[in-house]
């Protein structure tokens, strides 16, 4: 069996592909032994307000991960309860990436996003490893 500190280096340092466009959706794939796969991602909550260009606007996003058979991609287990969340500023077409400071002014995010802990996935990692490790056990 994997070492939890293999398995947490594996989920910081694979790298994220676009799951899905349309709900801002992205996920990483690990391969484990004996036919299993770990998918970790991360997708935008669903919103129903408008956005206005000349408003800030906050997205919140949630951490998720399952564990799948790689051979018919059956749903072993999976924590999509929602507890591990971030949040990202935007102003119109402008986001953090593109320095929102530069376009309203200084905002710190800590103050719109103060509940946003898990931005990186190097914040969660060692709870993604020991939940998995759990799982493979079972």
């Amino acid at each position: 069996m994997i070492k939890k500190s293999e398995l947490v280096e594996q989920i910081e340092k694979a790298d994220l592909e676009l799951k899905d466009r349309t709900k801002d959706a992205w996920e990483k794939k690990i391969y484990l032994d004996n036919d299993k796969v770990l998918l970790v991602g991360y997708e935008k909550e669903e919103s129903f307000e408008d956005i206005d260009p000349e408003t800030e606007t906050v997205s919140t996003f949630y951490w998720y991960w399952e564990l799948r058979n790689s051979q018919n991609w059956d749903i072993l287990f999976e924590n999509r309860n929602k507890n591990f969340s971030f949040c990202e500023s935007e102003h119109g077409s402008f986001s953090d990436d593109d320095q929102i400071e530069d376009v309203v002014g200084d905002i710190d995010e800590g103050e719109i996003c103060t509940w946003s802990e898990q931005d990186h996935i190097n914040d969660i990692s060692e709870e993604i490893a020991g939940k998995v490790l759990e799982w493979l056990k079972n």
